[in-house]
């Protein structure tokens, strides 16, 4: 039987260093709908971006429980499969469930997160449960999944995983963008310099940890860009001792360059393009094209991921609309045409429903210029 493979295969869709393909979040998702259950998952990532809550909010959002156990914490297989104790009635042993073993017979996702730094006579523990989905005699309700989460890497203090054990789990390469995660900072509502800040130096959202350094290096991952936000969230201007805190979660070299960055004549936010018009349209005249690529997909994000309430809907639209006339009046085909994309590209299905419903006149100049083309 052939095999048809439709599309060209990315070249480094297969990563040789770990053996494994890389794929984002969105692709896991996709993943994660079209695996069997009786599959088992082992994601490999660097810390901080994101596995544990994506696989909770994913089966969360779908009434699926989700057990997490933190392998690294457990010192004894007692934690795993239970303590035994004698059964009076058979004067046989028999091990007594443990804590987090599920009631009754509903299906549910159990998360192995770091499972290579468990110590090996837990891995002992977790080969049966791979591969027969039982512990100590006692199995999983029928249609459980189970879902694995390691970090790989020289700075890990890990546990070398047993070949046997790595074969009985789908191995992916988990690589989140950073477009998702500026989507879905959108959404939780992360400051809005942080994101300006990472939309414009991407490298500093997951920088790179330095194993030979002399002291103990601290550096930005997408967990501590979310601690940062907490902290300068509601405030207008960092202080010396503000900028010292958030040292103190992304390091001084990340902290440096987002102090500088809050200095300059930064890009334009698509929430303040939406929201205040008037206000931000002069400063346009200075952007340059790039710029307006992350303005657009900033305003995109914003119509995707925030909801405007009703007594909003008509300004950001009219701010929108506005926009787009200031553009062509400018002569700013291309910064036009790549928002004309965005919206063409369906990969922003809540902004392009609100441009249509709320907003038509604008729903019907983005046509005529398509017809243009």
């Amino acid at each position: 039987m052939a095999i048809i493979i439709r599309g060209s295969i990315p070249r480094n869709l297969f990563r040789k260093q770990y053996m494994a393909i890389s794929i984002n979040n969105k692709q896991l998702q996709s993943i994660l709908e079209r695996t069997p259950a009786h599959h088992n998952i082992m994601l490999v990532g660097v810390h901080g971006i994101g596995k544990s809550r994506i696989i909770s909010d994913y089966y969360r959002a779908r009434g699926v429980e989700v057990v997490t156990l933190f392998l690294g914490q457990m010192s004894d297989p007692g934690d795993l499969i239970g303590l035994p104790h004698l059964n009076e009635a058979t004067g046989r042993t028999e091990f007594m469930p443990p804590y987090w073993f599920p009631e009754g017979d509903k299906p549910i996702v159990l998360f192995l997160d770091e499972l290579n730094r468990a110590r090996p006579e837990m891995l002992q523990s977790v080969m049966d449960l791979a591969l027969n989905r039982k512990l100590a005699g006692r199995s999983l309700p029928a249609g459980s999944r189970i879902i694995s989460a390691v970090n790989d890497g020289e700075e890990y203090q890990i546990t070398e995983l047993d070949p046997a054990l790595v074969s009985r789990f789908n191995v992916y390469l988990f690589r989140p963008t950073v477009s998702e995660w500026l989507f879905w900072a959108e959404q939780k509502g992360v400051d809005e310099r942080i994101l300006r800040f990472i939309e414009n130096n991407q490298d500093a959202l997951d920088a790179p940890f330095n194993v030979n350094a002399d002291s103990i290096d601290k550096c930005a991952d997408r967990r501590a860009w979310e601690r940062v936000s907490d902290v300068i969230q509601g405030m207008d201007e960092l202080d010396e001792t503000t900028l010292l805190l958030i040292g103190g979660i992304i390091g001084a070299k990340a902290t440096a360059r987002f102090a500088e960055s809050l200095t300059e004549n930064s890009v334009i936010s698509g929430a303040d393009l939406l929201l205040h018009f008037s206000t931000v349209q002069k400063r346009l005249k200075s952007m340059k094209l790039p710029q307006f690529a992350l303005i657009n997909d900033h305003i995109f994000r914003c119509l995707e991921a925030r909801g405007y309430p009703e007594n909003q809907t008509d300004l950001v639209g009219t701010n929108l609309e506005k926009y787009l006339h200031w553009l062509e009046k400018n002569d700013l085909r291309e910064a036009l045409m790549h928002l004309i994309n965005l919206f063409s590209s369906a990969t922003y299905p809540n902004a392009n429903l609100f441009v249509m419903t709320k907003k038509p006149s604008v729903y019907t100049l983005i046509t005529d210029y398509i017809r243009e083309l």
